[in-house]
């Protein structure tokens, strides 16, 4: 077993036109006096990195490294969640999300996307010239639309869809392979992979292949009344990120799963502070640790009522507390009678 790195923070939620949080810098300084001791980065984000740079230049990678080192922490992962919400858009959402790609492409969605697998194979690069192990992203989706079957889906839609949304990302998973980083979907509603089953339809898809990971986010599951716990059982062995997020979900005789078109604080289902929501943390750290999970515990700040500066605050001792250092010994050592092979047989009555 291996204890878990921690506590990590995800800066996407919290940079901003002032300081601290206007710089990789600062902000490093500023996590680092929380008590954080890592930082998830978004490579979207200008004042944090220039991801194709990082990828063409090690020089500058590792200049990126020094920075988040002066501070005393570490980068535990990039994120590229938005470009990888692009690599598969429905007509749908063209509009909705034309403002994550650039200026200039907005309004060519196939331009948009090429531009979105670019992104995703320097993120390969770049990862490995940061020295990371693995990468945050989202798959995108072509079927969410269709999530829920009225009206009736055409028959083999999802077959086609899938198979679509597998040839796009089969090149890149190939590139984060050839370059030894772990590419970890975030399950999330959205996105064509916002569930087990969802899962497993694109891993079938895409070979099983080795680098198609996991980024565990349990808020995501509450919000589905998914079991978040029995979920660690079934993916462990693909799970290489882990987000530390609070839920809950309060049904109520008005409203439920789909939250009746609210905003996030009139929503049953809604996003908490660390420690505010429903989670049951304690049973993750547990099942992570026992399934010799190698990673970071990263918080993800998300609430419609606290604020994120509290949020960041209260952030950092609750993840340390729910750390668990793991043993290395057997707690009824000390009851150990000793034994050999001989002895074993004879305990046995095998001659």
């Amino acid at each position: 077993m291996t204890t878990i790195k921690g506590p990590g923070i995800f800066l996407a939620q919290f940079m901003g036109d002032t300081a601290p949080f206007n710089s990789l810098a600062s902000i490093c300084k500023w996590a680092a006096s929380l008590g954080f001791k890592g930082v998830q980065i978004p490579s979207w984000d200008a004042r944090c990195i220039d991801l194709q740079k990082a990828a063409e230049s090690k020089t500058y990678a590792d200049e990126i490294k020094g920075i988040v080192a002066a501070a005393g922490m570490e980068i535990t992962e990039l994120s590229t969640h938005l470009q990888g919400q692009l690599v598969a858009v429905n007509p749908a959402y063209d509009a909705l999300f034309d403002g994550f790609a650039p200026e200039a492409l907005r309004g060519n969605p196939s331009a948009r996307t090429e531009w979105a697998v670019q992104q995703l194979k320097y993120a390969a690069k770049a990862s490995q010239n940061l020295g990371l192990n693995a990468h945050a992203t989202f798959s995108g989706a072509l079927l969410w639309q269709t999530v829920y079957p009225w009206p009736q889906r055409p028959a083999g839609l999802v077959e086609t869809g899938f198979t679509e949304l597998a040839k796009r990302w089969l090149p890149i998973l190939n590139e984060f392979d050839a370059h030894g980083v772990d590419l970890c979907y975030e399950i999330h509603p959205g996105e064509d992979l916002h569930d087990g089953v969802t899962y497993e339809l694109f891993l079938d898809k895409v070979q099983q292949h080795p680098r198609a990971c996991l980024l565990y986010d349990p808020s995501h599951f509450v919000l589905q009344c998914l079991d978040y716990k029995a979920y660690i059982d079934h993916y462990h062995e693909r799970i290489k990120m882990f987000h530390v997020k609070d839920a809950e979900f309060n049904p109520t005789g008005k409203q439920g799963v789909y939250g009746g078109y609210q905003g996030w604080i009139d929503r049953a289902g809604r996003f908490r502070s660390l420690g505010d929501g429903q989670v049951d943390f304690k049973t993750i750290f547990s099942k992570l640790a026992q399934y010799n999970y190698t990673g970071w515990a990263v918080m993800e700040w998300e609430c419609a009522l606290k604020h994120p500066e509290t949020g960041a605050a209260e952030g950092a001792p609750f993840i340390q507390q729910h750390i668990i250092r793991v043993t290395d010994k057997t707690f009824d050592d000390f009851a150990g009678t000793g034994s050999d092979e001989n002895f074993n047989k004879k305990i046995l009555g095998i001659n």
